[in-house]
């Protein structure tokens, strides 16, 4: 049974089984601005810092507020941007008022249906009454 074992890990790995060694870690910091004293690193880093910011396409954005905002001064796509939201905001106030007529039709509809109503049982009601008479 040993020997069938020592022949299969053979015929598998060789002989020569052994697996490579991991090359040991570098130091996490590779720069020597570790080294650098108070001053120099906040000059170096930056760490007077504002909102993030990034350039796509040529147009530049901004992170405020939990949006991402196109900087003023931009090119003409910033501008249909604005025309777009200009555009939206007008659809979106005859949206609300083309609602608002709507609801004032159906109370019309049901307030007329209502009257409707009632003088048709207005009118079997004295029809009725007439029958009864003769």
């Amino acid at each position: 049974m040993l020997d069938l074992r020592g022949f299969l890990k053979k015929l598998l790995f060789g002989d020569k089984f052994s697996p490579k060694k991991v090359p040991p870690r570098k130091p996490a910091h590779l720069s020597s601005l570790h080294q650098l004293d108070r001053c120099t690193r906040e000059m170096e880093l930056g760490l007077e810092f504002g909102p993030p910011s990034m350039t796509i396409g040529g147009q530049s954005w901004k992170f405020e507020d939990g949006q991402w905002l196109a900087e003023p001064g931009g090119n003409a796509s910033n501008r249909e941007m604005r025309r777009m939201k200009k555009r939206n905001v007008q659809l979106e106030e005859e949206n609300n008022l083309l609602k608002l007529k709507t609801e004032i039709l159906m109370d019309m509809l049901t307030e007329t249906t209502m009257d409707f109503h009632t003088m048709e049982k207005e009118v079997d009601d004295l029809k009725a009454q007439r029958r009864r008479k003769k």
